[in-house]
């Protein structure tokens, strides 16, 4: 493209920018065709492709605009992605952080914690990755999971969880007067959407990765976590940082409406920008570049 335009290049990175889009949407195209068949009759008025990547392209643009004025203004914002297993809060979070800076904008998805953490303060591991002046921290599962998965299966006591609800009203209060914007989603979906969900695992090659045993467990406690669930609601939701539910049933439309929803709970607005302009390349005519050896490059094999 030695003689393109600016309007060429512009053009050329939209089509990059497309692609990856549709790289990220295959991940549900490879599907069996029987499984296929019964998934798209589960979905009869899924979202149109060319309409969701339009809405998609203007959130995300809306994004950055949000990402600039916590950089700019030394905000400190936490979003919070709750749910049950394969509800979609991974596909949420990868569409809200595809295109922002990942040194304003960072996901937190901790382990298991370990013996040392075990013996610490409930909240104590999750402090140190709370955003500085100027971050956005996206946690793929948080301190809630006192509430759900460690209840459910036993990891911990009684004791422990009613603790746990008497203290995060607390916390969550102390994040909020710190000057934390803190938003909670709940994503929802059905107990057939997420037997679907699963069985899509199960017989893609891609996904059986993100298939665990404490899935699998997660199928048969589904009443447990229910309960767990609601119980987590009445005991939660508090005025400083309630909680907000999203229907996750259709994948494109819950990931559209939680970017929208979270660009509403910030008053963000445009912030002054320098003039970029590229400057001269510094040429020397007495320099030569030196030939590399060819067992430094990657192979051609594409």
């Amino acid at each position: 493209m030695r003689d393109a335009t600016p309007k060429d290049w512009l053009e050329a990175e939209l089509q990059d920018t497309l692609d990856e889009d549709i790289e990220i949407e295959l991940e549900d195209a490879t599907l069996s065709q029987e499984l296929s068949r019964i998934y798209r009759a589960a979905h009869p008025d899924a979202m149109p492709r060319a309409d969701y990547f339009r809405e998609l392209l203007r959130l995300q643009a809306e994004l950055i605009r949000l990402q600039d004025w916590v950089s700019y203004n030394k905000e400190k914002v936490v979003v919070i992605f709750e749910g049950r297993d394969s509800a979609g809060k991974g596909g949420a979070i990868k569409r809200i952080t595809q295109r922002l800076n990942p040194r304003v904008a960072r996901v937190v998805a901790l382990p298991a914690p370990s013996d040392r953490e075990k013996t610490q303060w409930y909240f104590q591991r999750y402090v140190p990755h709370l955003p500085a002046g100027g971050e956005i921290v996206l946690f793929d599962r948080s301190w809630y999971n006192r509430a759900g998965v460690e209840r459910v299966m036993g990891f911990a006591t009684e004791d422990q969880v009613e603790q746990f609800f008497r203290d995060v009203p607390e916390f969550e209060r102390m994040l909020v007067r710190s000057g934390i914007r803190l938003v909670k989603y709940w994503f929802s979906i059905t107990d057939e959407e997420q037997q679907m969900r699963f069985l899509m695992r199960i017989h893609d090659p891609l996904k059986q990765w993100k298939l665990s045993p404490m899935d699998l467990q997660a199928r048969v406690r589904w009443e447990d976590y229910t309960k767990a669930k609601e119980d987590m609601f009445e005991r939660t939701n508090i005025p400083e940082a309630p909680w907000y539910i999203v229907p996750g049933n259709d994948k494109k439309r819950a990931r559209l409406n939680c970017m929208a929803h979270l660009l509403s709970m910030i008053p963000y607005g445009d912030v002054p920008h320098e003039e970029i302009s590229l400057p001269d390349r510094v040429f020397n005519p007495d320099y030569e570049r030196e030939v590399l050896p060819p067992e430094l490059y990657v192979p051609q094999r594409y």
